[in-house]
C-alpha cells in the first residue's frame, strides 16, 4: 500500500499505457460491490460480465454526455477507480487536497505544468510518502480498535458465539446437518456483507442469487468461518482485519483495518 503513493503521478501513467476496457467492466463490476468482498483480487475479471449486467440494472440519473462521448468519460471513471478508489485516497486526503491532485494530474497530462514532473516527484516524493504513510497508519489503528471494541460487544451479547484462536468470531444461527467444506472444495452459498456501522458493501442475498467459489480462493476468515459449517448452516462472521483486507482495506467502502460482519448460509458443497 505504501509503496504505492512515493509516485502517484508515474503509478497514473504506468496505468494509462496498460489500461483496457476489461480492467474497465472489471472495475465497474467492484465498485458496484457486486464482486464478494471476502473474493481474492485475482478473482476479479471472473466476475465482469456479471458485474456488467447488474452494473446497468441498478444505475441511476442520466449518462453525463451523449453515448459517442461516454466511453472518455469511462476512461476518467476506469482512472479515478484504480487511482483513487484501490487506494482510498478520499479517506487520506482533504477536498482541497484532492483538487491539487488532481491539478497536478491534469496539467501533467495535458502538458500544462509549469515545473518538470520529474523535478516534482524528487523534490516532494519523500514527503507525500510521508504524510500518506502516516494518515494510513493512523485510520488503520483507529478502525482496528474500533473493530476490536465491537467483536468484545457482540461476545457479550451473544453467548453462544465463538471467538476462535485467529480472533476471529463465529455464531451459529442454524446447524446443518451435511459435511463440512475444505479449502480443496468449491461451495454454493448466500452472503450479507456490513462493515460494523451496519453499511452494506456486498449481499447476495440482495442480489437475490446464490454465489459459488473455491473456498481456497476467498479471505483467511472466509476460509476458517465456512470450515467450520455445515451443508445447510447459516452462521455470523465477525472478520477482524488481519483476516480480511489487513491495513490496505478494500476500495472505496473497506477502510484500512476495517472489521467485517457477515451472515453466511451454506448451501452446497462440492
Amino acid at each position: 500500500l505504501r509503496s504505492s503513493y512515493i509516485l502517484i503521478q508515474l503509478k497514473i501513467l504506468e496505468i494509462m499505457r496498460v489500461i483496457n476496457m476489461s480492467s474497465i467492466v472489471a472495475l465497474m463490476a467492484s465498485s458496484k460491490g457486486l464482486v464478494g468482498a471476502f473474493t481474492n483480487r485475482a478473482q476479479l475479471s471472473r466476475h465482469a460480465s456479471r458485474g456488467v449486467t447488474m452494473a446497468r440494472s441498478m444505475s441511476t440519473g442520466p449518462m453525463p454526455y451523449e453515448d459517442e462521448k461516454m466511453p472518455f468519460y469511462a476512461l476518467g471513471v476506469n482512472l479515478a477507480k484504480q487511482v483513487g478508489g484501490q487506494t482510498g485516497f478520499n479517506s487520506l486526503l482533504e477536498e482541497d487536497e484532492l483538487n491539487i491532485l488532481l491539478d497536478g494530474f491534469s496539467q501533467t497530462l495535458l502538458g500544462t505544468a509549469t515545473q518538470d514532473a520529474s523535478t516534482v516527484l524528487e523534490t516532494y516524493g519523500n514527503e507525500l510518502n510521508k504524510i500518506i504513510t502516516e494518515r494510513s497508519d493512523n485510520i488503520a489503528a483507529r478502525t482496528t480498535k474500533e473493530g476490536e471494541e465491537f467483536i468484545s460487544n457482540f461476545l457479550d451479547c451473544n453467548e453462544e458465539a465463538i471467538k476462535t484462536d485467529s480472533g476471529m468470531v463465529y455464531y451459529s444461527m442454524k446447524e446443518g446437518e451435511g459435511e463440512m467444506p475444505t479449502t480443496a472444495n468449491t461451495v454454493e452459498v448466500h452472503y450479507h456483507g456490513t462493515l460494523i456501522d451496519g453499511t452494506v458493501f456486498d449481499s447476495s442475498v440482495d442480489r437475490g442469487q446464490t454465489i459459488k467459489f473455491p473456498l481456497g480462493g476467498v479471505i483467511k476468515g472466509w476460509q476458517e468461518g465456512l470450515a467450520m459449517m455445515k451443508e445447510g448452516g447459516k452462521a455470523t462472521l465477525i472478520i477482524p482485519a488481519d483476516l480480511g483486507y489487513g491495513d490496505a482495506g478494500s476500495g472505496d467502502t473497506i477502510k484500512p483495518g476495517a472489521t467485517l460482519k457477515f451472515e453466511v448460509e451454506l448451501f452446497k458443497i462440492e
